[in-house]
């Protein structure tokens, strides 16, 4: 059983701000959402271009990847290109989508069905930031 503290006004009076993910459900993500650590630091790819799947990896790279690199040959002679940070490596990163809602009520239910989704973290933050402002404003109040 919970155990809620009774509130003090109605309803009526309260927004409740929640981050819900959806179960089961993944989606493709960007390197930077996911904190990957090649994007984060850069990183390097070392082909053998004697082999049929070196020359398709290096020339992958060269005319297709779409990223930025250098290129060099090591002592063994294979092909090393190197990643600066800051763009996306090869890697299909999947992460499990956030909601961002605010709704009218609180645990008692939701008197006017109201409930907005905010599409960014950040407009969620700031919403949250501002009605905890009028909060303290009506406090100060009396």
């Amino acid at each position: 059983m919970i155990n809620r503290i009774q509130p003090v006004g109605t309803v009526r009076d309260y927004q409740t701000y929640a981050i819900a993910s959806p179960r089961d459900t993944q989606i493709k993500a960007a390197c930077e959402e996911v904190g990957c650590a090649h994007w984060r630091h850069g990183w390097r790819t070392i082909v053998d271009e004697a082999t049929d799947l070196g020359k398709r990896q290096a020339d992958y790279i060269r005319t297709q990847s779409r990223r930025t690199f250098r290129e060099e040959r090591n002592a063994a002679g294979l092909t090393v290109f190197t990643f600066e940070s800051g763009q996306r490596c090869f890697a299909d990163h999947r992460t499990r989508p956030e909601v961002y809602l605010v709704r009218d009520g609180d645990w008692r239910g939701n008197p006017t069905g109201h409930v907005r989704r905010h599409t960014r973290p950040a407009d969620w933050v700031e919403d949250f930031g501002e009605h905890q402002q009028r909060v303290v404003e009506l406090i100060n109040k009396g």
